[in-house]
């Protein structure tokens, strides 16, 4: 497995294992095993509504919690300060942890500005170790930033060879976050067969005897993207943590960030009505 350095000196790997769309038996039954093939990075949030069952899987697995990293992300509803501190609580007694290694605002909506320094606290008490920012652009970042006594140390996005990303990585790395370490959702192109047909890939698959998703897993490696390639297949498990014995040189990297660029998703400027439901993040499983 390989890691990044966070701002804090910790260690975070590369290749995560996510749990959006999961429901609490998929995660009893797929994050055993997922541990049990390499994987030490989780990701969840309270939104996903399976914090339960990561915490319940990590503990069936038998692995020990400081060889894990584990990530959960709060929805916009836990940003106001007084409610801040209490929800990184109760997702703590959800997963039936002492501490997350990395707590993210998980959309860029509500009082988030205040809320930062609630997660700022909960730094300094030892129960999450990083904070950063999911779904941010980069006017909003700056907002947080302005107050920051702990500027964030990952911010996630989409990311992937149609989205790579670079204008949006150079205009925070001037505004202060070259240290940041960037994650990637949707690092496949959200199942898009297109993506995966592109001639580039093919082309380096059958060269270095991969698959074209590998092909791409390794291009996220080397950009110094943290993904997590979410699958409920063992075998497709292991596959894709089977990309550190090769490497693309500077000119295969470079024809890769060549493909035109566009967007799956775009996060729109005012809060979608799946953002400003209120959810009982208590009910599950």
């Amino acid at each position: 497995m390989h890691s990044l350095t966070l701002a804090n000196g910790r260690q975070i790997p590369q290749l995560g294992y996510g749990v959006f769309t999961m429901s609490s038996e998929e995660v009893a039954r797929c994050l055993p095993e997922a541990i049990a093939a390499g994987y030490t990075h989780i990701d969840t949030a309270n939104a996903y509504f399976n914090e339960v069952a990561v915490g319940r899987a990590v503990r069936a697995s038998g692995a020990d919690r400081e060889s894990l990293f584990v990530t959960t992300k709060l929805f916009p509803q836990s940003y106001p300060y007084a409610q801040c501190g209490p929800d990184i609580d109760a997702s703590l007694e959800r997963l039936g942890m002492d501490y997350v290694d990395l707590m993210l605002f998980h959309q860029p909506y509500g009082d988030y500005v205040e809320g930062w320094h609630a997660m700022e606290e909960a730094v300094d008490s030892g129960k999450v170790r990083a904070i950063g920012l999911s779904n941010f652009p980069v006017r909003k970042v700056e907002q947080i930033l302005e107050v920051a006594r702990i500027k964030p140390a990952v911010i996630q996005v989409e990311i992937n060879p149609y989205w790579n990303q670079h204008t949006y990585k150079a205009a925070l790395t001037e505004r202060g976050l070259a240290d940041a370490v960037f994650e990637g959702w949707y690092p496949l192109g959200h199942g898009d067969k297109a993506l995966l047909a592109e001639p580039v890939f093919r082309e380096l698959a059958e060269k270095y005897g991969k698959t074209p998703a590998q092909v791409v897993l390794r291009w996220h490696l080397q950009e110094g993207n943290v993904v997590f390639p979410t699958s409920r297949n063992p075998e497709h498990m292991r596959e894709n943590l089977d990309v550190f014995d090769f490497e693309l040189t500077a000119e295969e990297m470079a024809r890769v960030n060549a493909l035109p660029q566009h967007a799956y998703y775009t996060v729109p400027e005012e809060p979608p009505a799946f953002v400003l439901v209120h959810n009982d993040y208590s009910k599950q499983a």
